[in-house]
């Protein structure tokens, strides 16, 4: 239990609620403060793998706090933009909705004695997702300043952490209703193989 990777998922899972807090209190400077924490977050992710493989310290602990800790902060992430007003809360819904669904698919796929892999969809998603949250915290940010548009060809206004974030909001809801949906085909296909 005591591994370098269980500690750093474990250190993962209480920045979540530092996270929240920092994002929805009125302080100064809380948006750099919540993307610092969300981005060191997002570091002891990559850590936690790497470590795993290299000190060969995988382990039962690891694997299931693992996806735990990447749903409890990007659930915490999402969930505290909608309060702050800078993300739809529709797509917030779909994007956990998803997790919890897909939790549910590798559970009975589990109890039949068949493990459902992450997929290359899946892996899109959460990177869309911590792109998104990123330009999100940071347009957020840049909203409450009352900055100017940066200005492009013909002198048009356009708010650059905008697009990035109402795009990558966009794909990271696409590829998770995709990823659902090709979870949902190799779970029936589990299904016809028992059968």
């Amino acid at each position: 239990m005591f591994t370098l990777p269980n500690w750093l998922t474990i250190f993962r899972i209480f920045l979540v609620p530092f996270l929240v807090v920092v994002l929805l209190t009125k302080m100064p400077a809380r948006e750099f403060i919540g993307l610092a924490i969300f981005l060191l977050a997002i570091i002891t992710d990559g850590l936690d793998g790497y470590f795993a493989r290299k000190l060969g310290q995988t382990s039962r602990l690891g694997a299931l706090l693992d996806p735990i800790a990447d749903k409890f902060l990007m659930a915490g992430a999402f969930i505290s933009l909608v309060e702050l007003g800078a993300v739809p809360a529709w797509m917030v819904v779909i994007i956990i909705g998803r997790e919890f669904l897909l939790d549910g698919l590798r559970m009975t796929a589990l109890e039949r004695g068949r493990v459902i892999p992450a997929s290359r969809l899946g892996k899109l998603k959460t990177l869309a997702q911590t792109v998104a949250v990123c330009a999100c915290i940071i347009q957020y940010r840049l909203d409450e300043l009352s900055r100017p548009l940066i200005r492009i060809i013909f002198n048009h206004p356009v708010d650059i952490f905008a697009v990035l974030a109402n795009t990558f909001l966009w794909i990271a809801v696409i590829l998770s209703l995709g990823s659902m949906a090709d979870y949902f085909a190799k779970f029936s296909r589990v299904l016809t193989e028992k059968q």
